[in-house]
């Protein structure tokens, strides 16, 4: 597979996911509806790495490899890596508390989140979605 057929896979996923987001969040699942914006993000970043043909570490945030190689993306998309980064950082941290709760204090993930939360995860998702996906369309 070549990295623009791979980089489009990555995307349409993380459309899936982004779609997967919005049935939760008219279901009031916050947490979930975090969760799975974590996921659109790693995923779609994941694809504009793959679409520069950068190697992207095996981990759920990629922000830092975003930012070594932002010279390889055209300026509409270069000028918004240090926000996208800085994303990918912020929900990565979000990821294991959205879906298995707070092991100190013992709260549920259902308990940590709010529609505000999940309100703000989805724009930002979608955001960093639209970008991607107008990224990994351009030859």
């Amino acid at each position: 597979m070549n990295n623009r057929l791979g980089a489009r896979s990555y995307v349409e996923r993380a459309g899936s996911v982004l779609e997967e987001a919005k049935f939760l969040y008219d279901r009031e699942k916050w947490n979930l509806v975090v969760r799975r914006c974590q996921e659109v993000v790693e995923l779609a970043l994941k694809g504009a790495l793959l679409w520069a043909g950068v190697d992207f570490p095996r981990a759920h945030d990629v922000g830092a490899t975003l930012r070594r190689n932002v010279d390889r993306f055209p300026e509409f998309f270069a000028c918004n890596v240090p926000r996208m980064a800085s994303l990918s950082r912020r929900l990565r941290a979000e990821r294991e508390l959205s879906f298995y709760g707070d092991e100190e204090t013992g709260l549920p993930p259902e308990e940590l989140y709010s529609e505000d939360d999940a309100r703000e995860a989805l724009a930002q998702a979608e955001w960093a979605w639209e970008l991607c996906d107008r990224l990994t369309q351009t030859s």
